[in-house]
């Protein structure tokens, strides 16, 4: 099955939605969303330990926030994915990614048990995008005040962690 990238109906390009979907290359989201289950598998296994718990500023998260703060998206977005898929009416609510973090200690956790997180998380994204046809992928909704659907949620999972490696790699490493 293969997820083409959607068009500008689908979405509000003037939204932070756009800037996640273009960081996406290739015509397939599904293809590079499981390309990049290995890619930050390996990327996060080969940050040095000492740089997990790094901060290049005041109050900017560690790369093992950065990960732990992958992983809630992609359920967060997987969820509106399944919901919009199957016809959810009302508009699903955004979500204060600063404080999703600070809720929670991801720098307590170890490097091994989010990535066994991510990877479980990935696979179980992999496997509901797949279940999904044309018309649900297409079926309109709106999340965080802002019109969506399943096709436009699989090209920002796929973008948003791309985007957060390459902050990693700029900022940290």
């Amino acid at each position: 099955m293969k997820i083409s990238r959607p068009t500008e109906k689908e979405y509000d390009v003037n939204s932070y939605q756009n800037r996640y979907i273009q960081a996406v290359t290739g015509d397939d989201a599904l293809k590079t969303i499981k390309e990049n289950l290995f890619i930050v598998d390996n990327f996060f296994k080969n940050i040095p330990q000492e740089k997990l718990q790094y901060r290049y500023a005041e109050g900017k998260w560690t790369p093992q926030e950065i990960l732990g703060h992958i992983i809630d998206t992609e359920r967060i977005l997987a969820y509106r994915a399944m919901s919009i898929a199957r016809g959810e009416k009302q508009s699903l609510l955004g979500f204060e990614e600063d404080d999703y973090v600070k809720a929670t200690n991801f720098n307590k956790k170890s490097l091994r048990n989010l990535l066994q997180q991510y990877k479980s998380q990935r696979k179980s994204t992999i496997l509901l995008l797949n279940s999904l046809n044309k018309r649900e992928l297409s079926r309109m909704g709106r999340a965080n005040g802002l019109p969506i659907n399943a096709r436009v949620l699989a090209w920002f999972i796929a973008g948003h962690e791309l985007h957060h490696i390459n902050i990693l790699n700029e900022r940290y490493l």
